[in-house]
This record gives structure tokens, sequence and C-alpha cells, in this order.
């Protein structure tokens, strides 16, 4: 795994400042270092997102590249631009909270090669008028939309009102258990809200998840769950997917427990990450394990509080 590097240098009201809505700043250049490579480049920046937009001390933003620049590097063939996740605020908390979204891509990429890829990058801010330090964070790039679903020789999907009884079984079996690990409650496949959907040659449609910071496992301040949901704390999980049976739960659970040693493997070996986040996460998904390898509390958080529908 390598680690890009690059510095995004403008005027802090331009970019470290949250916005109502997103905005294009004027050219800015980034050195990017993947490995020991270095590829110097000129690129726009574009605020994104929603909540972290508004929130954030530093918003999610927009790479876009100038297809010239960028094909001999290794961010050819990956679209006319990639989004930055970026650490929210500066403290040591942000950046755990940063690198345990990360984590979570990778641990489904585990799982599927249906999800996003994701490259962690420091980014080091720097205002030419030099009111502010620079100031050095983390943050990953993500996979663009259209490059994961070519990669899964499929297409991008872009409409509303696919229910995720329209989607592939298995797949959205295996989705609804991994964001039940993560407690995450912040998708809807119909709503496209944090899923992408991808639809291949024979028009079978496959959901891929994203935007995992609301999860019971990181635990951000910020996290909310919607109180239509009836849960106090995010850190409650709910299995939000169509309800299943014993029969098709059994093999998903079976690849769950065939790769909790890869996954917890992953966070251990995490660079940067404190010692008392790691354990918090694997604490939680100790409880996950716990929940499906006893059939009592499988009947109770799967059978009977799944989504019937």
């Amino acid at each position: 795994m390598w680690v890009a590097s690059g510095t995004a240098t403008g005027a802090a009201g331009q970019v470290a400042a949250p916005a109502q809505k997103a905005a294009e700043a004027a050219p800015r250049a980034a050195r990017l270092f993947p490995g020991e490579d270095t590829v110097a480049m000129e690129v726009r920046l574009r605020t994104r997102g929603h909540y972290r937009l508004r929130t954030c001390q530093y918003p999610p933003l927009r790479v876009v590249f100038d297809r010239v620049h960028t094909a001999h590097t290794i961010f050819a063939h990956q679209g006319g631009s990639l989004k930055l996740v970026v650490q929210c605020r500066s403290s040591r908390s942000y950046a755990n909270y940063l690198l345990e979204e990360h984590l979570i891509y990778r641990v489904y990429n585990l799982f599927t090669e249906r999800s996003f890829r994701a490259r962690l990058a420091v980014v080091t801010y720097v205002d030419p008028r030099e009111k502010h330090r620079p100031e050095t964070r983390y943050g990953f790039f993500m996979e663009d939309d259209d490059r994961m679903a070519a990669r899964n020789s499929a297409s991008v999907l872009k409409e509303k009102g696919i229910f995720q009884t329209d989607t592939d079984f298995e797949l959205m079996t295996l989705l609804g258990v991994f964001q039940y690990m993560i407690g995450n409650t912040d998708w809807s496949v119909a709503g496209l809200h944090n899923i992408v959907p991808i639809r291949d040659s024979t028009n079978v449609i496959f959901p891929v998840p994203y935007d995992f910071d609301w999860s019971g496992v990181i635990w951000t301040p910020y996290a909310q769950p919607d109180p239509r949901l009836g849960i106090a704390t995010v850190r409650q999980r709910i299995f939000r997917a169509v309800c299943r049976t014993p029969v098709d739960l059994a093999p998903v659970f079976a690849r769950f427990n065939a790769l909790k040693d890869s996954i917890y493997s992953l966070y251990r070996a995490q660079p940067g990450l404190e010692p008392q986040r790691v354990k918090q996460a694997l604490d939680y998904y100790d409880e996950f394990y716990e929940t499906i390898n006893d059939q009592r509390r499988v009947d109770r958080e799967f059978l009977r509080s799944c989504a019937r529908n």
C-alpha cells in the first residue's frame, strides 16, 4: 500500500472555511508522492459533500485533474477527478476517525471486488498569505464511481427508486450484515444515500456502499442516528436489510468468521492509529462476532428486527 502526499495551496477562506455549497477554487499546485516517485501537477480543488461540508474545519474535496498530466501516473484511468476525504478537524481524535474510516473501506475490500478502493494520503494545507502556518493531516482518495463500475464490468445507475429487492440477493445480504457489523445505519438503496448501484450486462444490480464516518465502530461526536430508527446512539446496531432466513444468513456469517483474523490484522497493523482506538474497534467487532455465533442473538438481531418490505 502506498501513501500519497499532497500540498494544497490557497487562501484559508477558499479551502479551509466551511461552506454552504460546493464551490470550485482557482487552480492550485499539488505535489503527489506515490511511494518514492514524485509527480507535480496543477489541479483544481472543489468542495463537496453535505454534513461535513457544513461542519468541518476543512471540508471534503474533489480534486480535478488535467488528464494530459495524469496519463503516465497512478492517477491515469481514474477519470477526470477523484474524491479526497480529509481530516475534519485538527485534533488527534479526528486523525483517528479518518484512519478508521479508511480501514472500513479496506475491510469491505476483503469481502468483494464490488467495493470502492481507497488510498491513504497525507495532505498539507498552505496559506500563500502566510496568515496561517502550514498544517498537515491525513486524507484518502476514493476510487471514481465509473472506474469502480468498469472494473466490475458494469455501469453506474443514477436513477432513484431502486429497492433492495431489485438488487443481487447475495451481495445485498453481505452489505446488510457488513453495515450491521460496523454499526452504520446511514444508508439507503432506494434513496441512493451512501450507495452507488451498478448494473452489469445481464441487468443484475449490485449495491456498493461508501461514506462510513457515521458508523458506530468509529463513533464520531457528530454522528447521530435518525430518530425514526428508535435507537439512542450510533453504537446500537440495526440490521437494515430486507429480511433473510437462517439459511440465507449462514454462508454470509461463515465468510465473516473466515475473515475475522484478516480484519483484526488490518487494525493492528495500521500506522498512526492509537492503540486505544484499535482496542475500542475490535471490542465492538467482538460483540458482532458473539452475536452471529449465538442463534438466540441471531433470532433477535437479524430475524425479528429486519426490514419487512
